[in-house]
């Protein structure tokens, strides 16, 4: 893969050090933070303090993904993420990605000015996303799941979960590129907390290092999350902190290129002391 992507003007050099994507969820119902950044004041306000924080992309989402999470139409989602949108890109300079697994959704944010998709579908929702992105021309998260958010969590059978997880990827990547997507702008999620039980959320971890095999960079998303909480008993996501910082700085050791994160601060002073411990170009 190329070891760089220049996204507004802003260059990620991948394995040099790990780069934040700050969570901004402005939705009513996400797991930790629903209700909190749903309107212009606090979505900006929240936007403005990650970046501060060493965010290096604020990911946007108006459709919560937690297990049971209702789809929402495709009007409301709109209604949620443009206003936000139009207003962060006004304020912040670093890339913007917007969490969607609708086309018409893709094509509108990066006309609002989003820089970057983030599909935890991997472009199988909608079958317009992969060609909408491709003649949008910008960089695509492809994240693995089974099933939907109201159906993940009783879709946790494999028979080899890392092989499983590198398949559906590949299979995405051949697709993505197919329809004329640059591999250098692709970005794979394993999709921790997705179709996965406790144990294979812990598995993945332990084998992310097998991924770098599909030639993208890696993202890993498990800020906050309910395994964390029942390592640590904790059933309040915002008291996993010290639980995400544990599983970031593995991520880090296993050669995770980003994080997605709600916890900017703490996570960018853990990542700089994991890279500086563990990537030698530091």
């Amino acid at each position: 893969m190329s070891n760089k992507l220049i996204i507004r003007d802003c260059c990620f050099v991948w394995g040099q050090r790990t780069y934040l994507m700050g969570v901004l969820n402005i939705t009513p119902d996400s797991f930790s933070d629903g209700g909190v950044f749903n309107n212009s004041t606090a979505a900006l306000a929240q936007a403005q303090a990650m970046v501060a924080a060493g965010a290096d992309i604020i990911d946007v989402g108006g459709q919560s993904t937690r297990p049971g999470a209702e789809q929402i139409t495709l009007a409301e989602e709109l209604d949620r993420v443009l206003p936000i949108l139009q207003i962060l890109r006004q304020a912040i300079a670093v890339p913007i990605s917007v969490d969607t697994t609708r086309a018409s959704v893709a094509r509108a944010s990066i006309e609002a000015g989003a820089d970057i998709i983030n599909d935890i579908s991997g472009g199988t929702f909608d079958l317009e996303m992969l060609p909408t992105v491709a003649n949008l021309d910008v960089p695509i998260v492809l994240m693995h799941i089974q099933g939907t958010p109201q159906t993940m969590q009783q879709m946790t059978n494999y028979q080899d979960l890392m092989a499983e997880i590198s398949s559906f990827l590949a299979n995405q990547i051949v697709a993505a590129t197919a329809v004329g997507i640059n591999q250098n702008k692709i970005i794979i999620d394993p999709g921790i907390g997705f179709a996965k039980n406790y144990e294979q959320n812990l598995e993945i971890f332990r084998q992310l290092r097998s991924l770098k095999a599909l030639n993208c960079p890696i993202l890993v998303g498990a800020s906050r999350k309910s395994f964390i909480g029942r390592i640590l008993n904790q059933p309040d996501p915002k008291a996993r902190v010290w639980g995400t910082a544990a599983a970031c700085c593995a991520a880090i050791a296993q050669g995770a290129d980003i994080l997605r994160v709600h916890d900017v601060q703490e996570m960018h002073d853990v990542s700089l002391v994991a890279d500086a411990l563990l990537r030698k170009s530091v």
